[in-house]
């Protein structure tokens, strides 16, 4: 009985060459078959290493007919590779088809840890790293990016977004609109030449920081601040709500949603 192929998620550097890892290397080698999102940007790669494996496009316009294509080969004993231009394939680039048919098909899908844009920029940013939230690029539709802002407007975790040069500023305008001003991190062309962290506010980004509007762009968002109320200011609060008739479980329950304090030390004070 012949077993399945394997299929191996391979991540390539985001610019510079040496950012590849031995086994990455060594993966690519073995495989019978590399997936590539752009096979001539792959093909200058593959060459400087000298690896001759056979490279077909798989990319998000074919990403369903080449994933039943590599379903088939895995069935049948070979190893695949899937890679995208730059950085970890799943993450803001296609994979994700293909790795959910190879998991409901019993295929063993191997990722391999490697080089990504998000983890450097929000290292170096400088902001509060315990806690993060990937978004990636927000949606072009204006009303569904609003939305998804919207929601993230009271994440405390700092924000990690995708950003295409020429959309720099409507990004900090539509940020600024709905969380205010916020501490941004911009990390330009990371790995490469003229790589450069822009630190500063979103504020001071709209009014005019100079940068380069040109290669890939990492934002790095502080999330937002939590404040902490002391007893006066709570007391103070209690009074106002008193005053306007609410019971003593509403006055609790309002107090520690709209503060997001906890509803026992409402109550000790209000008791």
């Amino acid at each position: 009985m012949k077993t399945n192929g394997k299929l191996f998620l391979v991540p390539t550097p985001i610019g510079n060459l040496k950012d590849i890892t031995l086994r990455a290397l060594e993966v690519l080698e073995m495989v019978d078959l590399i997936g590539a999102e752009d096979t001539r940007t792959s093909g200058y790669l593959l060459k400087h290493y000298n690896i001759s494996t056979p490279m077909t496009s798989y990319h998000k316009f074919n990403e369903k007919k080449r994933s039943s294509e590599f379903i088939n080969r895995l069935k049948s004993g070979e190893n695949i590779a899937v890679i995208s231009d730059a950085g970890s394939p799943g993450i803001s680039d296609p994979a994700a088809e293909i790795i959910s048919q190879a998991i409901a098909a019993g295929i063993m899908v191997d990722a391999l840890p490697g080089a990504t844009a998000l983890i450097p920029a929000l290292v170096a940013s400088g902001l509060p790293n315990e806690r993060f939230y990937f978004i990636g690029f927000l949606p072009d539709k204006n009303k569904v990016r609003n939305n998804l802002l919207q929601s993230l407007k009271t994440c405390p975790a700092t924000m990690i977004f995708y950003v295409s040069p020429h959309d720099i500023m409507s990004f900090a305008s539509d940020i600024f609109k709905v969380f205010g001003d916020r501490e941004i991190t911009l990390a330009r062309e990371l790995t490469k030449l003229h790589e450069e962290y822009i630190r500063t506010t979103l504020q001071d980004l709209i009014d005019g920081v100079d940068i380069k509007l040109k290669g890939e762009f990492v934002a790095v968002v502080a999330g937002i601040k939590e404040v902490t109320l002391t007893d006066e200011q709570i007391l103070e609060e209690i009074n106002i709500l008193i005053s306007t008739g609410l019971s003593n479980r509403e006055i609790i329950e309002t107090i520690s949603i709209k503060e997001k304090v906890a509803a026992n030390r409402v109550k000790k004070l209000l008791y």
